[in-house]
């Protein structure tokens, strides 16, 4: 058992029967009345983020889990396929495992955290930004700069991205998987 002193980001907990990953907290001691933790979690079935108040000092369940290295192979009809790259194994995870699935490609390393008490997989999560190369893109309109303007690209993936009209077709770009955001053009 740990108490709420023990929170941190990224920590694992069983709450309310679920798994639930701390996003962010803060501990807060008001002039009057009894210190509390607010925290934004996040369930790992789900998805779902919630917003939770814990009182100071209460027990709370932290759940062991592990991250490991795997590559993403293939995906198929049943879901995607990853291999482990420090032991070879291959599993098969559901798309809603996986955060920013539509920006992977065939050998992209992922870290997958898995829950070390049953062996499973909870989450699938990409690096903190890709490089793809854009496939389609319209021509920019020239003089058309009010208000940094933006257009719509399609990557390598398949997925659409909003960057500014200056990126052609066959560029490649730099995108924040956590945001899908454009964040600059690669040399």
């Amino acid at each position: 058992m740990a108490t709420t002193a023990d929170i941190r980001n990224g920590l694992v907990i069983d709450f309310n029967n679920d798994l639930y990953q701390i996003i962010e907290f803060q501990h807060v001691k008001p002039g009057k009345g009894n210190a509390f933790v607010r925290t934004k979690i996040k369930s790992l079935t789900s998805g779902k983020v919630l917003d939770n108040t814990f009182s100071s000092g209460a027990n709370i369940t932290p759940v062991r889990v592990e991250r490991h290295k795997f590559q993403f192979l293939y995906k198929e009809e049943a879901g995607y396929n990853f291999m482990n790259t420090e032991t070879f194994e291959q599993i098969l995870l559901n798309e809603k495992l996986i955060e920013g699935a539509n920006l992977m490609k065939e050998g992209q390393e992922v870290e997958i955290l898995m829950n070390t008490e049953n062996d499973t997989p909870l989450t699938c999560e990409l690096p903190a930004f890709v490089e793809l190369e854009v496939t389609y893109a319209e021509p920019g309109l020239r003089g058309d700069t009010a208000n940094s303007p933006k257009k719509s690209v399609e990557v390598e993936t398949g997925a659409t991205i909003m960057v500014p009209l200056f990126i052609e077709q066959g560029q490649r770009i730099k995108v924040d998987t956590r945001t899908l955001d454009y964040v600059e053009r690669v040399k």
